[in-house]
């Protein structure tokens, strides 16, 4: 199982960044995919995850700013981050699992089995 994210980068305060994860030998329809983010000194945070019946569970600091599609032809998930803020700065990572994510609670870093090796996202 290979995950590759892309699309990080550099950006100021109340702007935008589409981050993408691409998945190889596994198929992201029969997985529940999440994305995290863990900033310098902290832990590894939930921000999203894609469950295998569609349904997207959000943590309440993605709310309202954050949005997950997937294009199930390219294999490939994303994570749409708009207004982004000072704090949202942090290595994003793409996660996979066999289990469900039936709820936020599903969110942690525990629950997943696969990584990506994760994209720098910097809000200045």
């Amino acid at each position: 199982v290979q995950l590759v994210e892309s699309g990080g980068g550099s950006v100021q305060t109340g702007g935008s960044l589409r981050l993408s994860c691409a998945a190889s030998r596994v198929t992201v329809d029969n997985f529940c995919m999440g994305w995290f983010r863990q900033a310098p000194g902290k832990g590894r945070e939930g921000v999203a995850a894609l469950d295998v019946d569609g349904n997207i569970n959000y943590a309440e600091l993605a709310k309202g700013r954050f949005t997950v599609s997937h294009d199930n032809a390219k294999n490939t998930v994303y994570l749409q981050m708009n207004n982004l803020r000072f704090e949202d700065t942090a290595v994003y990572y793409c996660a996979a699992t066999v289990e469900h994510c039936y709820s936020r609670a599903f969110l942690l870093a525990s629950h997943f089995t696969y990584w990506g090796q994760g994209t720098q996202v910097t809000v200045s």
